[in-house]
């Protein structure tokens, strides 16, 4: 099935899944907007795409910047169409260890960023009555974890928020979805790996291997197999309001 080409933003893309996700999208013949901190990362990631990338260094949690990024990408190359919002972190510690600040942070840049990415490029979409909008999520939105609550929380939230923007906008030929790993073998994994290692006495492989093992395949998650299911929910338009789990059978739904 040929799919027509479209104008894509990938938050997050200069590493992990989000730069899997570019991949996939460019290997598709779409156009790829790269937004992220790491300009030099987001170089990397661009010139090992096969179609064209446009570099849009912003920090998602920073309103104004997101605006500019948008505008950017609108004055170069038209309206998004395929919106990815994978910019995201993890935080360890038991809740009585959980500072406001620790709170807060999980929920701005796993919540409330992609929240302002998706009102930011709704109105374009529904105007031309076809958008695709994917979250990376994870299993933790659909099970509670110990010692990860605050992101467990935003992660729960943003799900909600996929839903609800799905119902919302199910008539206008935009669909919303949310695509949620397990472990994935990405840098972020790499930081838990270690924090596990610190923490515990273990070596960083006891550590990775422990993590490998609470997904029943035994292994963690290629960043190609979530950026896969991205690709799918952007394929098709019937899909829409939902989790897709990519877990190794982790959560089974």
């Amino acid at each position: 099935m040929t799919v027509p080409a479209r104008v894509c933003l990938v938050a997050g893309a200069s590493r992990g899944i989000g730069a899997a996700v570019a991949a996939a999208l460019s290997g598709e013949g779409h156009r790829v907007a790269l937004l992220g901190r790491d300009t030099a990362a987001l170089d990397r990631v661009a010139g090992a795409l096969p179609g064209p990338a446009l570099i849009v260094p912003a920090d998602v949690t920073d309103a104004s910047a997101v605006e500019a990024a948008f505008e950017r990408i609108e004055r170069d190359w038209g309206p998004v169409e395929v919106l990815v919002c994978s910019a995201g972190a993890g935080f360890a510690a038991p809740i009585v260890d959980t500072s406001d600040s620790d709170w807060a942070r999980m929920l701005d840049l796993n919540l409330t960023a992609p929240f302002r990415l998706i009102r930011r490029a709704l109105p374009s979409m529904t105007e031309r009555g076809w958008g695709r909008v994917v979250v990376i999520a994870s299993v933790v939105g659909k099970r509670g974890e110990a010692q990860v609550a605050a992101y467990t929380a935003s992660k729960h939230g943003v799900l909600g928020l996929v839903r609800a923007a799905a119902s919302e906008l199910a008539r206008t030929g935009v669909t919303v979805n949310a695509v949620c790993p397990g472990y994935v073998d990405t840098p972020m994994t790499e930081a838990t790996v270690q924090a596990i290692a610190a923490r515990s006495g273990r070596s960083p492989e006891d550590a990775r291997a422990a993590l490998a093992r609470r997904q029943p395949i035994g292994r963690l998650i290629d960043p190609d197999e979530v950026a896969e299911a991205v690709r799918f929910c952007v394929r098709n338009a019937a899909v829409t309001g939902q989790g897709i789990n990519v877990d190794g059978g982790a959560v089974q739904s």
